[in-house]
């Protein structure tokens, strides 16, 4: 019987945890805040955004699924150990390994004969095979693919939506070796509804970075369709809404932020020779500067901007990589009185990352319009000609 860790438990591997829990297997779920993890083993759920995560934490907790802030007991107790922590890039776009050194580091003083390990985060390709692979070796005695077994198998959830992409989207995993991939797909069977198993550790990683790479690169099409429907004072959404056919699937234009699409892009850009993906990933990033021409034509400096949105995306509380903060700094910078508005953040909040919070849509010279609101529509249907929409509000 599997008795699986889960390290890591924020927006990815909560999630996670829960959904093994509910198909019967007994979890323990590690991380490192002692007061998080606490509140964690209450049934607390810290995620409120995740759609069904709280009615499986209230099921399961503490019944499968428990939480621990002792990576090494964890490890030495369970005989599936999944990986799931989160990877960041520095300011020079190259990988933060430390998140994954340090759980890999803890977790392999337990790894046993015929164990279980996954990685989960998305790496650059050779990671798994390399990093891991070394420091479990190193760490436990034991060999991978001899002694244990070792994979790749990448989340691929989207915040608010994880519980159900278990059963929507294929489990991808790829293994050290043939029998390896198989006994982790038979796992990852008790949970998802398909599992599809590829040729290696490396086609795994690959095929995780590919899905972010082509929504950046779509995105980026999208943004410039977008400026060239502006030049023309045409609508890009009827546009997008006509073009829509099977082999046609324009993608929304605007910020890309998130843990996921604004990085993976570099694990390739910073290997391999990637002119298309590296175009993109800046134009995206540069579309701030064409948010601020359109602040432009509306209102010059000093006037008052109101700013809609600083997460990275409508519905999640989360600012890893938005472009909204970098926005709002840019208005500053060029002398706009700004003020920011975001309906999941409290005042405080907002002070908090250094902005003035305010909502007064009348008094403001100009509205930019970050995220989806549609809660908002009436409001900002009555503002219409000082309001900039980055996003089609519907």
């Amino acid at each position: 019987m599997y008795k699986v860790s889960v390290v890591g438990v924020g927006k990815a591997g909560l999630p996670l945890a829960a959904v093994i829990a509910e198909s019967g297997l007994q979890v323990l779920g590690v991380g490192r805040n002692e007061k998080r993890i606490e509140k964690l083993n209450t049934g607390y759920n810290p995620i409120p955004e995740e759609t069904g995560l709280a009615d499986l934490l209230k099921k399961n907790v503490p019944q499968n699924l428990t939480f621990t802030a002792n990576p090494k007991e964890a490890s030495k107790i369970s005989n599936v150990h999944i990986i799931i922590v989160p990877l960041f890039i520095r300011e020079d776009k190259v990988p933060d390994f430390s998140n994954i050194t340090e759980a890999t580091e803890k977790i392999a003083v337990g790894i046993k004969k015929n164990d279980i390990v996954v990685l989960e985060t998305t790496v650059p390709i050779g990671t798994t095979g390399s990093l891991v692979k070394n420091i479990l070796e190193k760490k436990s005695g034991l060999k991978a693919g001899i002694d244990f077994h070792l994979a790749f198998s990448p989340e691929r959830m989207m915040t608010g939506y994880a519980i159900s992409r278990y059963k929507e989207v294929p489990k991808i995993v790829g293994g050290i070796n043939r029998e390896a991939t198989e006994k982790v797909a038979d796992f990852y069977r008790h949970f998802c509804s398909t599992v599809i198993e590829v040729s290696s550790m490396e086609a795994a990683e690959m095929t995780k970075i590919s899905e972010g790479v082509y929504r950046d690169v779509n995105i980026a099409l999208a943004n410039e369709l977008l400026k060239i429907a502006g030049k023309n004072n045409l609508d890009f959404w009827e546009v997008q809404a006509a073009a829509q056919t099977p082999a046609c699937h324009l993608h929304e234009p605007g910020n890309v932020g998130g843990h996921c699409i604004p990085v993976y892009p570099w694990f390739l850009i910073n290997s391999y020779e990637t002119p298309l993906i590296k175009t993109a990933r800046n134009l995206n990033d540069e579309m701030i500067q064409y948010y601020r021409s359109k602040v432009e034509a509306i209102a010059k400096p000093p006037s008052k901007v109101l700013v809609v949105g600083i997460s990275f995306r409508e519905g999640v509380k989360e600012t890893a990589y938005t472009r909204s903060i970098p926005f709002i700094k840019l208005l500053l910078d060029l002398g706009y009185n700004v003020t920011v508005y975001d309906p999941l953040y409290s005042p405080k909040e907002i002070e908090e990352f250094g902005f003035l919070p305010g909502e007064d849509f009348e008094k403001a010279d100009c509205i930019v319009v970050l995220n989806k609101y549609p809660t908002l529509n009436e409001k900002l249907n009555t503002y219409l000609g000082k309001t900039i929409f980055i996003k089609k509000n519907s």
